[in-house]
């Protein structure tokens, strides 16, 4: 997470990748008293961010669960404007859907170009940690872990393309063959995806056999 976040989008990170959460699960990620939380929450609430959901309980009192609201997901990242679900729509009424594919594979090219400009160094750690940061860039919201095996798993909270990747699977795909081009060493493994209705999506890299 941003160290230099703020209370506000801390909160907004926190629901983004938590889906729905109670206050007191929200707290546990802060130094600061549950008061000062609940006063920037109910701010977040008040600007139209965040919304609460009322859960009734058998044995106990009401509590209160927070999520998103649309408004809040669109304060993160995205690309809609630069590649806009609109023109691939008309490209594909236009001229087909082969013609959106090979589109879709250009920009795979354009990225995976970018990558292995930015990604030079052969040491497995170093180019998992750099590829990280490059991801983060463009507006993915990725948490990462080694394994004991060696192998890392890499879970993203927020696809800035989103919403063209729920409507085209091929862009998923070619996600996969970027990673795989960057390690041609290791296996990546899709083990859990967004679009097909997963919280997050997980990729792991498997250390190379080499």
């Amino acid at each position: 997470m941003n160290k230099r976040a703020t209370t506000k989008e801390k909160v907004l990170q926190i629901l983004k990748k938590d889906n729905e959460i109670s206050i007191k699960n929200i707290v546990d990620y802060f130094t600061i008293s549950e008061v000062a939380v609940r006063r920037h929450l109910n701010d977040l609430i008040r600007q139209g961010f965040v919304k609460e959901r009322l859960v009734k309980q058998n044995i106990g009192r009401p509590y209160y669960l927070y999520s998103l609201t649309g408004k809040g997901h669109d304060t993160f990242p995205n690309q809609y404007e630069e590649l806009p679900m609109e023109l691939l729509e008309d490209l594909e009424e236009l001229q087909g859907k082969e013609a959106v594919s090979e589109l879709l594979l250009q920009r795979k090219k354009r990225e995976e170009k970018e990558l292995l400009h930015r990604l030079t160094t052969n040491n497995f750690d170093e180019k998992i940690n750099d590829m990280i940061a490059v991801l983060e860039e463009k507006g993915y919201m990725l948490e990462y872990e080694k394994t004991a095996a060696g192998d890392y798993e890499i879970r993203n909270f927020n696809c800035p393309i989103y919403n063209l990747a729920s409507n085209y699977v091929e862009i998923c795909k070619n996600e996969k063959d970027i990673y795989k081009g960057l390690f041609p060493n290791s296996d990546v493994i899709s083990t859990s995806c967004m679009t097909k209705g997963g919280k997050y999506c997980c990729w792991k890299v498997t250390k190379p056999e080499n």
